[in-house]
């Protein structure tokens, strides 16, 4: 079980969306919820991960809200320093840019972009060597949940990053967020019972990995929307979520991160 010093982290990932004026719109909408009611920062971690092109205007817009907000790149360069690589941004421009936290390993980018281990493992090393927080994404397919291979592949995911990882890293850098492949974008949602089961045996590996595996935040994602957060919530190894289509409107991303800030009170 989780101690009960982890903050919870409420992360709203926006993929490939929205175009500009909505998201300055949504921005401005989620920060008058907080303005009416805020979200204390030891309550609740809250990001938002919006498109590349989108980082700098995002970080400038939240820098006004009543609590803070993180900005969450979605993705970072395999190559580090700055150089020729078309197209590629790496951890050193984020943190120049002030932006100190990063998604890797997503299954979307994992399944239509081509990040291979060796690859997520020189983003990752990338990404901790400039300072920045990472949010590591595993989860199975749905093939592999009915093989009854979920918790092999989940724990293998994790095993893969090891060798560049080491222990104050872990404590520090590093959040793990469990997304089911088969519940990401499809409405459905992994049972709080199988999303804790899961979260528990992925709490049991860091624990065998480092001695800060029962410190270390782990997110749940795939379909959280407000009508299951709080239930998600009170599961004891789950501490937070990574939202996807719920992130797009603030009400129901508030209402997310409002339930994780409530249940580890």
């Amino acid at each position: 079980m989780s101690g009960s010093t982890i903050i919870p982290w409420v992360v709203g990932n926006w993929k490939m969306n929205p175009i500009q004026a909505d998201a300055t719109q949504l921005i401005q909408q989620f920060k008058t919820l907080l303005t009416q009611s805020t979200i204390d920062s030891d309550a609740c971690h809250i990001g938002i991960a919006p498109t590349l092109i989108a980082l700098d205007r995002t970080h400038q817009a939240l820098s006004s809200a009543p609590c803070k907000v993180y900005t969450v790149a979605q993705d970072v360069s395999r190559f580090a320093g700055t150089g020729a690589y078309t197209g590629e941004t790496s951890a050193e421009l984020l943190v120049d840019s002030q932006i100190q936290h990063v998604l890797i390993g997503h299954s979307e980018r994992r399944d239509l972009l081509g990040d291979s281990v060796e690859i997520l493992k020189a983003k990752l090393h990338n990404a901790l060597q400039a300072g920045m927080t990472i949010i590591y994404c595993v989860g199975e397919s749905l093939e592999q949940r009915e093989q009854g291979l979920a918790e092999q592949v989940v724990l293998q995911q994790i095993c893969d990053i090891a060798s560049v990882v080491n222990d104050e890293q872990w404590s520090k850098q590093v959040v793990i967020a469990y997304e089911p492949i088969w519940a990401i974008g499809t409405g459905k949602t992994a049972s709080p019972q199988d999303a804790q089961a899961m979260h528990a045996k992925i709490r049991e590996g860091l624990c065998q990995m480092t001695a800060h595996g029962a410190r270390i935040a782990l997110l749940y994602g795939g379909s959280v929307k407000p009508e299951n957060a709080v239930e998600l919530a009170a599961c004891p190894d789950i501490n937070g979520a990574l939202v996807g289509g719920a992130s797009l409107n603030a009400q129901s991303f508030y209402q997310i991160a409002q339930a994780f800030a409530q249940s580890k009170q």
